[in-house]
């Protein structure tokens, strides 16, 4: 009952065991850099707030959050694409989620986008995971990420 049945993937299983050479770093740098563009691409000036994108999308009422939340889920699909497993995505979809919806709440979900970072976050769940599987990958250490505690 383990197998997998016509062509399926098992639990936990990656989608694309091999990746061509180069394949996760170009990937991983594009998911990235939208992370930082969406979260933390602006810093107001004389304070230490940065927010990003995600901040100034989620004004516009409404629409902005599902803009934002669409965005956001690129880079879910790109770790999907690169083998995370089903794990990994169920956690940054959740984080997602959480951005999304709580983001939709007027003056509160504003300063919760600024706050939250849910892409940042995705971006180093995928790092740490990387990281550990670094034989599957077919690479060493990702060290230019920006990392959320």
């Amino acid at each position: 009952m383990n197998e997998a049945r016509f062509g399926e993937r098992r639990f936990g299983e990656a989608s694309s065991p091999k990746l061509q050479p180069g394949e996760f770093d170009a990937s991983f740098a594009r998911i990235e850099a939208l992370a930082k563009m969406l979260d933390s691409a602006i810093r107001i000036p004389g304070t230490n707030i940065v927010m990003g994108a995600d901040a100034v999308l989620g004004l516009v009422p409404v629409i902005g959050d599902a803009i934002s939340g669409a965005i956001a889920s690129y880079i879910i699909w790109e770790a999907r694409r690169l083998g995370a497993p089903r794990w990994l995505i169920a956690r940054m979809a959740m984080n997602t989620t959480i951005d999304t919806v709580v983001g939709a709440v007027p003056v509160f979900g504003d300063l919760f986008d600024v706050a939250h970072k849910s892409n940042l976050k995705n971006v180093s769940l995928l790092k740490r995971h990387a990281e550990k599987n670094a034989a599957r990958y077919g690479r060493r250490t990702i060290e230019t990420t920006y990392t959320v505690s």
